[in-house]
């Protein structure tokens, strides 16, 4: 912006667009030979917050200012001549700006002007006034207005005076039914003076809802009655009455006398200063969605448990399994010992591991799958989430049904809740259970799908796109017409008492729909049940393929730093110990929060641990996450790894951790602590790696 425009600087967005203008093409010319008049006028006009408009010169040359545009609609004003922007309404304001011109100022109020600000005829009204404006030499060079449009206002009015003069033969018993409507109304009626600010008078019903008398409402400032978080939006919805545009069903808090507060809603119609307003007592309607919401995620969470109560005798099964596999390789073991046989001990331990490891992984996919939060997009691979909770689905299946999984290669990414996206495949799997109780097949399938215009109608409202497509299809009774269309109802189930909540498929429709993606369904008697789910595409990096645990070697006497180890359980704090002592850290080792805060006191600040490693479920007052705080309180920066063996969720209570503090689920291998402690402390770029999808059929 030149030095000649610098009047221009502080006038928004149309002052940006003045400097950019080319008035070299207008009887202005430049800006750098425009007079000091009507650099002065101009900048009154744009720092203004009122609408504004100048014009300027015998051709009436046009500017405004950002408050103005609105009112422009979709024409455009600046640098064109006032006759040619409101032509259609030259015959009414013309006169008008020949009068300023001739140097009469002039004041209208509601004043009805025809106008086409969107290409067509339509009247407005507004207030406003036209000024002369004078250069140097007092000569008129211009005409300043501000102008504010009231068509609402007056549209409101006539209304109002449409009713009464509709109403104009019961004039005479309508004094006696408007008082006695005024004393026996159950809602709240109210007038109001925009320019006290305080109600003039209210009705009995006021008191009864709000504790406050009569007198005591109407001498004080009302804004002390509105609850004190809500004071802004009431302000803000102030001058929007001020402006003449009526307020429908404008919900906000008051406070009762008693210090409490009640939800009401507001309609409220302005006329002038005063305000008439009736407003409903909404607070218990308020208490009983709240209470409906919560009833809403129990039965969610009941229809999750009864999934998971539908595993608990196949998982108990399996852990026995586990559990003899576990004391028989330990009991083989103690025996070779005593015979002096070791050879095949590291056989046995790996199986021994082996078995923990697979108990690790169902425990992981069963807390998971049962803890309660709200939605969690992250970029998901389907593939893989449907390979790891085929163990779940194949035992909440039974021995008489087949699983299948058929899963396209190189399946695109998806952004969904993982956990959510579990519990609907789980459900939709028990569904098919249910649909076949000699047995069956169940299959799952996984494929990227483009939807275009034409098939997007096939589901509802979908966008046409790009989706990850996963369908769950048995070979069981199917469903009637008549069941079929109201599958997704909630609470609508066919199941005998006592076994479904009915909000299963309704949970799955509803993951679908939050998620940005869409399900449908179909089936026929004797046919079976396909159930094609679509989540939208995440264009972006797909999720990085890990290492099970255990897989990765443990290097040795590589690593430097002091690491103070924090677990109640004496045996797991020993034996991270000493794997850490093994990679070349040192160890320090507490039972509890406060034994470990005395070390760090006893050793002071030249001793300072490198790390922090601790349980989150600690005794004795403090548990882990308030014994991070503490150590941060000193050493802000110091990494911390928090390891517990609760389901995430329950211990985070769905909150982020902060920066360089992450959290490891027991049990897990001594191999994932150690690479956990090693990127904490000396971070370094991950590796890539990626999935690949293979069918798999798994007899359940």
């Amino acid at each position: 912006m030149s030095m000649s425009a610098i009047f221009l600087r502080t006038g928004g967005q149309m002052g940006e667009r003045i400097a950019a203008h080319d008035w070299s093409a207008t009887p202005l010319g430049p800006i750098d030979g425009w007079p000091a008049a009507l650099r002065t006028a101009l900048g009154i006009v744009l720092n203004s917050k009122f609408p504004n408009f100048l014009c300027w010169g015998l051709e009436f040359i046009s500017f405004h200012n950002d408050a103005y545009t609105p009112l422009l609609g979709a024409k455009t004003a600046l640098g064109r001549p006032f006759r040619e922007v409101w032509s259609e309404a030259w015959d009414t304001v013309g006169p008008i700006a020949e009068r300023a011109w001739a140097g009469e100022a002039s004041y209208f109020e509601d004043l009805p002007v025809t106008t086409e600000r969107y290409g067509y005829p339509e009247q407005q009204n507004y207030s406003f006034s036209y000024s002369p404006v004078r250069d140097e030499h007092g000569v008129v060079a211009g005409i300043l207005c501000t102008v504010f449009e009231t068509t609402g206002k007056v549209q409101a009015i006539d209304r109002m005076r449409h009713l009464n003069q509709s109403l104009s033969h019961q004039v005479a018993s309508h004094a006696l039914d408007r008082d006695r409507l005024w004393r026996i109304s159950p809602d709240v009626m109210a007038a109001a003076s925009l320019v006290t600010g305080r109600f003039l008078t209210v009705n009995p019903a006021f008191t009864e809802h709000f504790g406050w008398s009569a007198e005591e409402a109407t001498i004080r400032p009302f804004m002390e009655m509105v609850h004190p978080d809500d004071r802004d939006d009431v302000a803000r919805h102030l001058l929007i009455l001020a402006e003449g545009t009526p307020l429908v069903g404008y919900e906000t808090r008051v406070l009762h006398k008693d210090g409490s507060h009640r939800w009401v809603q507001w309609t409220i119609s302005p006329e002038g200063e005063l305000l008439y307003g009736v407003a409903r007592d909404i607070t218990a309607e308020k208490h009983q969605a709240d209470a409906l919401r919560q009833a809403e995620d129990a039965l969610r969470q009941s229809q999750k448990m009864e999934a998971v109560g539908q595993l608990t005798g196949g998982l108990a099964h399996d852990f026995n399994n586990m559990l003899a596999g576990v004391a028989g390789h330990l009991e083989l073991m103690k025996l070779r010992l005593r015979m002096g046989q070791t050879g095949d001990l590291p056989a046995r331990i790996d199986a021994a591991l082996g078995v923990t490891q697979r108990a690790a992984a169902l425990t992981h996919r069963l807390l998971a799958f049962s803890r309660r939060q709200a939605l969690d997009p992250k970029p998901t691979s389907v593939n893989a989430l449907v390979m790891s909770m085929s163990d779940l689905v194949k035992r909440s299946a039974g021995p008489s049904i087949t699983l299948r999984t058929r899963l396209q290669a190189a399946l695109w990414t998806t952004l969904c809740d993982p956990n959510q996206l579990e519990s609907a495949l789980l459900n939709l799997a028990n569904n098919a259970r249910d649909a076949m109780p000699e047995g069956g097949v169940i299959v799952i399938e996984t494929e990227n799908a483009v939807i275009a215009p034409l098939q997007a109608g096939r589901y509802g409202d979908l966008k046409p796109g790009e989706y990850v497509l996963v369908t769950v299809r048995d070979s069981g009774a199917g469903m009637p017409p008549d069941v079929l269309a109201r599958a997704f109802d909630p609470f609508f189930t066919t199941k005998p008492m006592g076994q479904g909540t009915g909000l299963g498929l309704s949970m799955v429709y509803g993951f679908a729909r939050q998620s940005g993606g869409q399900v449908r369904i179909d089936s026929a008697p004797g046919q079976g049940t396909e159930v094609r789910m679509l989540l939208p595409r995440l264009v972006a990096e797909a999720p990085q393929a890990q290492l099970a645990d255990g897989e990765a070697p443990l290097p040795a006497l590589s690593r430097k730093g002091m690491v103070l180890v924090v677990d109640d359980e004496a045996d797991i704090r020993t034996v991270m110990a000493e794997v850490l002592r093994l990679q070349g850290y040192t160890v320090l080792e507490a039972a509890d929060a406060p034994q470990a805060l005395r070390q760090l006191q006893e050793r002071g600040r030249v001793g300072r641990p490198d790390m922090l490693v601790t349980d989150v479920g600690l005794p004795n007052g403090m548990n882990g996450r308030q014994l991070a705080d503490q150590v941060r309180m000193l050493w802000p920066q110091i990494p911390v790894l928090l390891v517990t063996g609760y389901a995430e969720s329950t211990v985070m209570r769905n909150e982020t951790l902060p920066a360089q503090m992450e959290l490891l689920t027991k049990p897990f291998a001594m191999a994932a602590l150690v690479d956990k402690v090693g990127m904490m402390l000396a971070p370094a770029p991950a590796g890539a790696g990626a999935n690949s999808g293979a069918a798999d059929e798994v007899p359940a």
